[in-house]
């Protein structure tokens, strides 16, 4: 999963509205100690919709210009729990300081200057990958980044928080 997701530099955000009605939207990201990281403004409909269920999902999917069949695009779906890390915190200097080395970093202080803009934690507790035709597979482990084949039925099925 991590080799895959490495040259992908945006997550697309699964949310759910306040009439619990789907929503996708998109945002650049950091992976870092086994989490990931977008850091978004309030005014976007996916922050509004995390900062009222916690619950999201990421995606990231191959480039449909260099995929070799566009009915088994290369993709990683991680189901999470997000939240909010507090501006100023050791861990919020810590990410921005990635998010200045990975992206444009006169961008990234222009945006931590914009004080509606918040850094959204994103731990999975359940994923799946598939990399082509028969190659599917769960995400486990203990840090929920070890691909696991599917073998049939889901293991992670009824157990989702």
């Amino acid at each position: 999963m991590k080799e895959f997701i490495k040259n992908i530099q945006t997550a697309i955000i699964g949310t759910l509205d306040k009439n619990n009605l789907p929503f996708s939207s998109y945002a650049p990201y950091i992976y870092d100690a086994n989490r990931f990281y977008v850091y978004i403004s309030d005014i976007a409909t996916h922050a509004k919709n995390i900062q009222k269920t916690p619950k999201a999902s990421l995606f990231f999917v191959e480039d449909e210009s260099k995929t070799e069949n566009l009915f088994a695009r290369k993709r990683v779906s991680l189901q999470c729990d997000s939240v909010k890390i507090a501006r100023g915190s050791e861990r919020f200097e810590e990410v921005l300081s990635l998010f200045a080395e990975k992206f444009d970093a006169k961008m990234v202080a222009t945006l931590k200057k914009m004080t509606d803009f918040n850094l959204y934690e994103f731990k999975v507790h359940y994923g799946e990958a598939t990399f082509g035709f028969g190659k599917a597979y769960f995400i486990g482990g203990e840090n929920m980044d070890e691909l696991i084949a599917r073998t049939g039925d889901n293991p992670h099925h009824g157990t989702e928080k």
